[in-house]
């Protein structure tokens, strides 16, 4: 037999068989080649900044009005908790009233998540609030997931040195119970999105586009109702 004409076809089954190099028809997270995936973002390659579980207190935190805060147990050990609807703060703008902001961490770029838990049943008045791109008190965003949207509920807001406006017209609402939901805010600086996610981790439940404000300090609370807050991680810059 001619040895040179069964040579390619020798070569073909090594190749076959034993695997071809890396980037030749093969992809190191078994993706199909003719599958095409969506470029990451550089916000999900960010590192973690921040980690918290509050098993040991409260000192990586600046609570405005600390007596409407407290931890408590909710099943998961100790978790931060709002504990009254009233609160002593009163902002010079219309804005929330209960703030708890992360110490010694800027962001521009990031991805929060956290659990949360609504305490109290107040129907359509259930919420919680996420803020970022915090400068001081009436400059800063935040996204308020209440139970019913409406102009002033349920939008990705925006105070600034004003009454507190909304960015969006969404009309989902936000489906409270007593149970604990996963959360998670992306902020890219870069393309000016604001996207946030409840239990829904793959499509945001709002979205917007606004670059008023870049790197500020990054928060949780609500506007005038009561949440628990846990097993929260901060990846940014």
């Amino acid at each position: 037999m001619n040895i040179l004409k069964i040579a390619p076809v020798v070569m073909f089954l090594i190749v076959s068989f034993a695997g071809a190099p890396w980037g030749v028809g093969q992809t190191t997270d078994n993706t199909p080649p003719n599958v095409k995936r969506n470029k990451a973002s550089h916000v999900d390659e960010l590192p973690v900044v921040f980690k918290e579980d509050f098993e040991k207190g409260l000192a990586r935190w600046e609570i405005i009005d600390d007596q409407s805060w407290k931890l408590e147990e909710h099943g998961a050990g100790k978790s931060l908790s709002i504990i009254r609807r009233n609160s002593e703060y009163a902002p010079k703008v219309r804005s929330p009233r209960h703030i708890a902001l992360v110490k010694d961490v800027e962001a521009a770029d990031f991805v929060i998540t956290f659990k949360v838990k609504s305490t109290k049943d107040t129907g359509n008045h259930r919420d919680c609030c996420v803020f970022f791109g915090y400068q001081n008190p009436t400059n800063y965003y935040y996204v308020h997931l209440g139970a019913k949207p409406d102009p002033h509920s349920g939008q990705i807001m925006i105070v600034k040195d004003a009454p507190r406006l909304a960015l969006t017209k969404n009309e989902k609402k936000t489906p409270w119970d007593d149970s604990w939901h996963n959360v998670k805010l992306v902020r890219d600086s870069k393309k000016g999105t604001i996207e946030i996610y409840f239990d829904d981790m793959e499509t945001p439940h709002m979205s917007v586009k606004d670059t008023t404000f870049g790197k500020g300090r990054i928060g949780l609370g609500s506007f005038d109702d009561m949440n628990a807050f846990d097993e929260i991680e901060i990846r940014g810059r």
